[in-house]
């Protein structure tokens, strides 16, 4: 997949990593909407793509190639159909004398990139030359890299292109440390092996980290630097990775801003504040990075700025070149995205007086209760901070009397006997009552490959339960 992020861009081609975790029908639907070429498919995925292809076949479609990634370098050529290539053996067959084939515009597109599906079918994301080479030197500034870091991949590269962490350290002479699955101990191994200087991660990788077995673990070879993003880290997280060794910084982003387009820079005097509110700034998404040229919180009809009192809840809108060029084959939905000369992300949050915005919720996940406004991010915090707690996620549950009222999914630490009450109470004696969820379902959640949590899918796990009357 690294060699790859050069060598489409230089044949001439648009790259396009698909999710590793969808099904073959989503992926069919994805190589058609994308009219892919050329498909390359790692052993491990090669029964889904070729059930992906043959849906195509089907539906009288012209299938792509088909080039297969291996381990045993060299498959013997009756190991592959007509249609289908050899990776390493493509590889051979190149010309050393290919010339480069530069785009004819900076804002012709490098790549498309497909959301991750948290509140709707994916999207196709066009990223430019221009964008990418912006977003490629800023990223190097947002993980805080010097000359030669060794960064360890816990961010899928399929996600908004890998956040263009692989350019970027390209740049740096950075070397790339690749896992095929994310499991605390293969992390950890890593660090150790390869004196792992940086990496990045969703909040729920950072989760996973904190609650590994005491076996699994390693000493750190120095201070390991975390950029996490995807949804905001709870404080609880941030603080056990930091006494474990690790140096967190909290981005934002979405994959319309090519990855993370904020984040929350420490400044020196946050040195000198009490923990408890040093970890409140540290979950702050922050201000913009370098390639951007705006972000800002806006009430969306008006597209006036909110007032800098961390209490006014608008719109994080963004625009720059380090945002999408558009959707692609979706003229509405890029012209709605881009109401009012910025693009709006659809999440709502306030902007605090030293100018750093803070997430309060996504605008389809805010909970209205009996007319009051509660945010299930802070909501989740608080249910966090339960020690018996390892995952959790809210949304809103219909209340014949309330309109909504708050409903939680928790996923809970082994060993642990926690009943509904026991949660309830928890909030109760942390937050205003209304605030409190109602309902509380116990059990795994459903999360995107990102580690995003489909919330989608719990409110209609939510709507299943029938209104509380």
């Amino acid at each position: 997949m690294q060699e790859l992020q050069f060598a489409v861009p230089m044949a001439g081609g648009v790259l396009c990593t698909l999710n590793t975790r969808h099904d073959c029908n989503m992926l069919s639907t994805l190589l058609s909407h994308s009219e892919s070429k050329i498909v390359f498919v790692d052993t491990q995925f090669l029964d889904t793509a070729l059930a992906a292809i043959n849906l195509l076949k089907k539906a009288n479609q012209k299938p792509p190639l088909l080039v297969i990634i291996s381990d045993n370098v060299g498959l013997p050529p009756s190991d592959l159909a007509l249609h289908e290539y050899e990776y390493e053996s493509l590889i051979e067959g190149g010309s050393p004398r290919f010339s480069i084939i530069r785009p004819t515009d900076e804002w012709d597109p490098i790549s498309l990139n497909y959301t991750s599906g948290t509140t709707s079918r994916p999207k196709g994301v066009v990223f430019s030359h221009r964008g990418a080479y912006l977003y490629s030197i800023s990223t190097v500034f947002m993980h805080g890299m010097g000359t030669m870091p060794r960064y360890l991949w816990c961010v899928p590269m399929f996600h908004s292109n890998g956040w263009c962490v692989a350019w970027g350290l390209a740049a740096v002479g950075g070397t790339n440390i690749c896992l095929r699955r994310i499991d605390p101990k293969d992390i950890y191994d890593n660090i150790a092996r390869h004196k792992v200087t940086h990496m990045g991660g969703a909040p729920t990788v950072l989760n996973m980290i904190v609650n590994s077995p005491s076996t699994d673990r390693k000493p750190l070879p120095h201070k390991v630097e975390v950029a996490t993003a995807g949804a905001p880290p709870p404080p609880q997280i941030i603080s056990k990775m930091e006494e474990l060794g690790f140096g967190v910084t909290h981005l934002y982003g979405l994959t319309e801003t090519y990855g993370p387009g904020t984040m929350c820079l420490w400044k020196p005097e946050f040195d000198s504040l009490p923990t408890e509110e040093q970890l409140k700034i540290k979950t702050r998404q922050g201000v913009r990075t370098l390639g951007l040229e705006g972000v800002d919180v806006k009430d969306p009809v008006t597209m006036e700025s909110v007032e800098c009192d961390g209490k006014a809840i608008g719109e994080v809108m963004f625009r720059g070149n380090t945002v999408m060029s558009g959707y692609l084959n979706d003229t509405k939905a890029t012209e709605e995205a881009f109401s009012g000369g910025w693009f709006h992300s659809g999440d709502l949050a306030v902007k605090h007086p030293d100018g750093y915005i803070e997430i309060k919720d996504r605008s389809k996940d805010i909970i209205i209760s009996g007319g009051e406004n509660i945010s299930s991010i802070e909501v989740e915090t608080v249910i966090y901070s339960h020690p018996g707690v390892l995952d959790v996620a809210v949304v809103g549950r219909p209340d014949n009397h309330w309109g909504q009222t708050p409903c939680a999914f928790v996923k809970l630490k082994d060993g642990f006997s926690v009943d509904d009450q026991d949660i309830i109470k928890h909030c109760r004696d942390r937050m205003p009552h209304y605030m409190a969820p109602r309902t509380v379902v116990f059990g795994d959640l459903p999360i995107t490959s990102t580690g995003k949590v489909q919330k989608f899918v719990l409110k209609e796990k939510a709507k299943a339960l029938d209104s509380i009357s």
